[in-house]
């Protein structure tokens, strides 16, 4: 296959300047207050968007280790496909988050519930619509178990890229 680039279209602003100490999903940042702030170029995109109460976040995790195809994920101690977890080390490091949207103004969206790193490059941004996206019958597979722990769990830096990780 040939190669795929993505140009970001902004970045996300939030008071997490570090992968470590993050919320790991949007219902453990509940009101946690972020920003995106669209490359003017984009603008007119944003047309109709304030109807929206939630948009959906799609995002390049820039701070990400090199992937592995099983992963300890943050809420348990057993390894599991990388594709059966949400962790940003990935074999393509695309984040996805649902926020609240609770202003627009030019260029900038204000939003709340934020689970993401300041300064994170945005790639696409779509609106949340619950006729599309919500599901009923839904099954969480190993998260089942451990869903009583998000609320507590923040990010503990075990996917980010650092020096000591390279010299290991």
């Amino acid at each position: 296959m040939e190669e795929i680039k993505f140009t970001p279209i902004g970045k996300i602003r939030s008071p997490f300047k570090k992968p470590e100490g993050t919320p790991i999903q949007p219902p453990a940042s509940e009101g946690v207050e972020g920003e995106v702030e669209l490359l003017s170029t984009y603008t007119e995109g944003l047309k109709d968007i304030e109807g929206f109460s939630h948009l959906i976040l799609i995002y390049y995790c820039h701070l990400s280790d090199e992937h592995s195809l099983t992963v300890k994920p943050f809420m348990e101690d057993e390894y599991h496909g990388v594709f059966a977890i949400r962790a940003p080390s990935r074999p393509n490091s695309i984040g996805l988050s649902i926020v609240r949207l609770t202003e627009v103004e030019g260029n900038m969206l204000y939003i709340k519930d934020v689970d993401i790193v300041d300064q994170t490059p945005l790639l696409d941004i779509k609106p949340y619509v619950a006729a599309f996206d919500k599901r009923e019958e839904t099954k969480s597979g190993w998260l089942e178990g451990n869903l009583d722990k998000l609320s507590d769990q923040r990010d503990d830096g075990r996917f980010v890229e650092n020096e000591d990780k390279k010299q290991e």
